[in-house]
């Protein structure tokens, strides 16, 4: 059960199955990436051989939803990097705070810790009433997780020192009730949060967006899937709005790179036009 078992033409078969079967494109993303995540499930699952794998991937609608899972999984926790929501909180926002409504697309949202996040900012700086979180991702099943709005508790000391190094002045248990071994978050959190699936690959823009956020989903992907990747989030900005992306990726060198400028310190760029 060797991970040496899962070969590079074996990763490429189970892309175009996707692909044909279920109009999954992986194709653009990293394949050392991929070939990491598939060889890690296979000797996990403990399958035969990598017949009895892929017939479970084309076949069994369960397995086939466990395999997506683990390719697109992303590991993130609240008010992750807090130098980064501490300019969110005392830059960007107080901006988009000026306008009439604020529309938010958090693209690639996993279990939703980051969209809860930008809701607790917002409530603090008396925007939430006034805005909308668009979070999307690929993958249904962590959706469902973050529509719950329920957290584990042993994560809370850690969210709760991100959050006060993220510029939070209030107390961070306010804003959910313990109830054994997890955490639920205030339903006000999640009333302007809309989770829906989207594929970064394949579909398009479906809004225009003052902020966007995309963080640490573009390191996954092939150069030219990263350059159309911006390019749609370029089409869902509008002017002056802000994009920010991950701690390893960037807006320069890509088609759209001349219209933005990028802020002090983070990864974040407005749109100058």
């Amino acid at each position: 059960m060797d991970s040496f078992l899962i070969t590079d033409d074996y990763v490429e078969l189970l892309l175009s199955d996707l692909l044909e079967q279920y109009g999954y494109d992986f194709t653009g993303y990293s394949r050392a990436s991929l070939k990491r995540r598939i060889s890690r499930l296979y000797s996990l699952d403990k399958l035969l051989s990598f017949a009895e794998f892929r017939y479970k991937v084309l076949n069994d609608q369960v397995y086939f939803k466990r395999f997506v899972e683990q390719l697109t999984v992303n590991v993130t926790e609240m008010f992750r990097d807090p130098s980064f929501f501490r300019t969110l909180r005392e830059v960007v926002l107080p901006k988009l705070g000026t306008y009439p409504f604020i529309r938010i697309w958090l693209a690639g949202c996993s279990t939703g810790e980051e969209a809860y996040s930008i809701s607790i900012i917002l409530k603090e700086l008396n925007l939430l009433h006034k805005s909308l979180i668009y979070a999307t991702d690929l993958n249904p099943a962590v959706l469902e997780i973050a529509a719950q709005s329920m957290f584990a508790m042993s994560q809370m000391k850690q969210y709760s020192e991100n959050y006060i190094l993220s510029g939070g002045t209030d107390d961070f248990s306010k804003y959910y009730t313990a109830s054994y071994s997890l955490a639920k978050f205030d339903d006000e959190l999640k009333k302007k949060i809309i989770f829906s699936t989207h594929n970064l690959v394949s579909d398009h823009s479906f809004n225009e967006f003052q902020l966007i956020l995309c963080r640490n989903v573009l390191i996954y992907f092939n150069r030219d899937l990263q350059h159309n990747v911006l390019d749609l989030f370029d089409e869902s900005l509008e002017d002056l709005g802000y994009l920010a992306l991950g701690s390893k990726e960037t807006v320069e060198f890509s088609r759209v790179s001349s219209k933005y400028k990028r802020l002090k310190g983070e990864k974040i760029w407005r749109k100058v036009g």
